[in-house]
């Protein structure tokens, strides 16, 4: 009866379970945010200007790669993601998908946003593309079940995205870039291990270590968390002094660290649950706006 009725399903509705499967194993929703900030890096680029056609290819381009890394980690994750609540429903562990489909699709992506990256802007971005595809899947996926340096590791592809796109724009990594790679680098030790401290009992089931204690979830983990703020303060005036961007930005860019600082601080005083949800979301926050912020006061080259 079972079989009956999944035979009787329409077929628009089983298209559409397929692409959500497809769209769960890219992680579409983060895919989208780290796709954000490689067209920031890639527009702040002295000298280029807004190109529809370019920025949604570069976008496009983006999201083949970084859906292709994430179907890559949810492949070598399948049997974990099993043993999470929150990801127990993904297309694999859920047996909804076969690991050779899954295979297939990763490829397909990876090879077609490399192709496209290279054609459309440069080789030595698409290079930073591939690197960031190892990294991310081959690299710092196994090593979360090691030790927490992980997320030392993850913090490398996770900063490439605004690199790749000033590179896509300049054909060089070059000052610019690294500073937008450094921001984003130092941003997500404080962001991963939010997310590790609110998810620490899904995330211990599973055998990864994401927190820098192997205590876990204490006042050395937060502390960590503080450390890596303070340490975006200087990094946020660089845009400024290197001439990308004006004084305004510079001013909202400190003031936007200074509250991720304070949200990292609560964390250290009270380290419960609550107080790291508020970082991880203040993280989000800081990036976005930071970001957002430095585009609209670009330096402008005359």
């Amino acid at each position: 009866m079972i079989q009956e009725n999944s035979i009787k399903l329409p077929w628009h509705y089983a298209i559409a379970c397929k692409v959500k499967d497809y769209f769960q194993l890219t992680k579409f929703t983060l895919s989208f945010m780290v796709v954000f900030s490689s067209v920031i890096g890639y527009l702040l680029v002295p000298g280029v200007g807004f190109d529809l056609l370019k920025v949604l290819l570069l976008f496009a381009g983006g999201l083949l790669i970084t859906g292709c890394a994430n179907a890559i980690n949810q492949i070598m994750e399948r049997d974990t993601d099993a043993l999470m609540k929150r990801t127990a429903r993904r297309p694999l562990p859920d047996k909804r998908m076969k690991v050779e489909e899954a295979a297939v699709f990763a490829a397909i992506l990876g090879i077609g946003g490399l192709v496209l990256l290279a054609l459309v802007f440069n080789w030595q971005c698409a290079f930073l593309s591939l690197l960031s595809i190892v990294l991310y899947g081959f690299v710092y996926t196994p090593w979360k079940k090691w030790n927490s340096l992980a997320v030392l590791v993850g913090a490398i592809p996770g900063a490439l995205p605004p690199l790749i796109g000033w590179v896509a724009g300049s054909g060089q990594a070059d000052a610019g870039g690294w500073i937008l790679f450094a921001m984003q680098f130092l941003w997500q030790f404080p962001h991963f291990w939010a997310i590790g401290w609110v998810a620490y009992d899904d995330y211990k089931r599973a055998g990864f270590k994401l927190l820098p204690s192997d205590e876990g979830k204490n006042r050395f983990t937060a502390l960590q968390s503080v450390t890596y703020t303070i340490m975006l303060i200087p990094v946020g005036w660089l845009p400024y002094y290197f001439h990308l961007t004006g004084i305004v930005s510079a001013v909202i860019v400190m003031g936007l660290t200074l509250f991720f600082v304070f949200r990292a601080v609560q964390l250290y005083r009270f380290c419960d649950v609550p107080h790291a949800r508020k970082l991880m979301f203040g993280s989000y926050i800081y990036l976005t706006v930071a970001q957002l912020v430095l585009l609209a006061d670009k330096v402008k080259v005359v």
